[in-house]
């Protein structure tokens, strides 16, 4: 029977997760006047709201298991990502019906920094990575927790 190869020899491996939700929202700071939010946001700013088709990926870093050779099963990955996030967000008005979004403008950072909060401590192994948010094709950010990109497994 093969085994794994040994994880201590190894380092960390890095595994991605990949989905899709389409989702509307409007950016708009309440603290500040009309014309500053239009000037800021442009047409992000519209009061019937605008939507993406949001890419986010899912990156969990660690030693794979040394019987599966896993560092996380992708299917537990995946309940994870539906349970806490996309269930939530999929074909919903950031704004106006994401209890946990309430009083965040909902740009893509924000968004980032709220999925990492919603996923951190009910990976069931290894640890959260990166989250990765595509609003478009061309623009997305990435979040690597509160300690940046320097945390280590």
């Amino acid at each position: 029977m093969p085994a794994a190869v040994s994880s201590s020899s190894t380092g960390p491996v890095y595994v991605t997760r990949q989905a899709h939700f389409n989702a509307a929202h409007r950016l708009h700071n309440s603290s500040k006047g009309a014309k500053w939010n239009r000037d800021k946001f442009g047409p992000c700013n519209n009061p019937k709201w605008h939507g993406h088709n949001y890419v986010i990926e899912i990156t969990v870093a660690g030693e794979t298991d040394p019987d599966t050779g896993y560092v996380i099963d992708l299917g537990d990955l995946k309940s994870v990502m539906q349970d806490r996030i996309l269930k939530h967000v999929d074909h919903r008005n950031l704004n106006e019906e994401v209890r946990w979004l309430k009083g965040a403008i909902p740009s893509a950072e924000n968004l980032a920094i709220a999925f990492w909060r919603r996923l951190e401590a009910h990976l069931p192994a290894g640890r959260l990575h990166r989250v990765r948010l595509f609003e478009t094709p061309r623009n997305f950010v990435d979040y690597y927790g509160p300690a940046g990109n320097a945390a280590t497994p």
